[in-house]
């Protein structure tokens, strides 16, 4: 196991916000007399970027292909925006903990298929703008997960090879994308409602607390 950067999931890894943005888009298609079931819009949401999601609902719903993908995403924020204020912390403290804890050491970095503006957002809630090397967003690369084009876009940004890096995901797209990349997944499966398959993953944890390089490598070094 050789590691020389982290690359962090942001919306279910590093904060719980897959709900609150799954909400904020029924809530603009409700406006909007666009309606959706639950279950068929949370498969749409949860661990696809923002560029998939909004070619999703527009396929669903042409009348909403008259309105931009930015366009639309700016609306979104606003509504995800007052879903947040009504919550409470969505920080996942566990999970940035480890993420300031590995960026003592190695590079860390942010691939999420949320908007450039809002993965920065979310960094700085955080408060880990001064851990986090660099951001990519849905703009940034494509096509998104479960493709492993954002991961690789990651790791030729840092200058690192795909085998040196390690990924903290929690979604089945997510982690696909890191395995089909070469890179090393811990997958993060928390309770929620929509079910995932994270079987790919390399390992597997309720929560990042419980993460360290060294269980890591006895957990890999075990026989099946």
């Amino acid at each position: 196991m050789n590691i020389k950067a982290v690359i962090f999931d942001l919306d279910g890894t590093l904060v719980d916000t897959e709900m609150l943005w799954a909400d904020a888009i029924s809530a603009y298609l409700g406006d909007r007399q666009c309606y959706c079931l639950r279950d068929t819009l949370l498969s749409i949401v949860f661990g696809h970027s923002w560029t998939d999601i909004y070619l999703e609902l527009t396929k669903r719903f042409p009348p909403m292909s008259k309105i931009s993908m930015h366009a639309m995403a700016d609306s979104l924020r606003d509504y995800y925006l007052r879903l947040r204020q009504c919550s409470e912390n969505v920080v996942i403290e566990s999970s940035v903990c480890l993420l300031k804890k590995l960026a003592q050491d190695y590079p860390v970095i942010v691939v999420s298929g949320s908007p450039h503006k809002d993965v920065q957002e979310a960094v700085t809630l955080m408060g880990a703008e001064d851990m986090v090397k660099f951001v990519l967003g849905a703009e940034d690369y494509y096509p998104g997960k479960p493709s492993p084009a954002g991961f690789l876009a990651g790791a030729k940004k840092l200058g690192v090879a795909p085998g040196e890096c390690l990924v903290f995901e929690d979604s089945q797209a997510g982690v696909n994308a890191a395995k089909s990349a070469g890179m090393l997944c811990v997958a993060l499966s928390r309770q929620k409602s929509h079910a995932q398959d994270l079987s790919a993953a390399d390992w597997e944890l309720n929560d990042l607390s419980d993460f360290s390089l060294e269980l890591l490598g006895r957990h890999l070094s075990s026989p099946l």
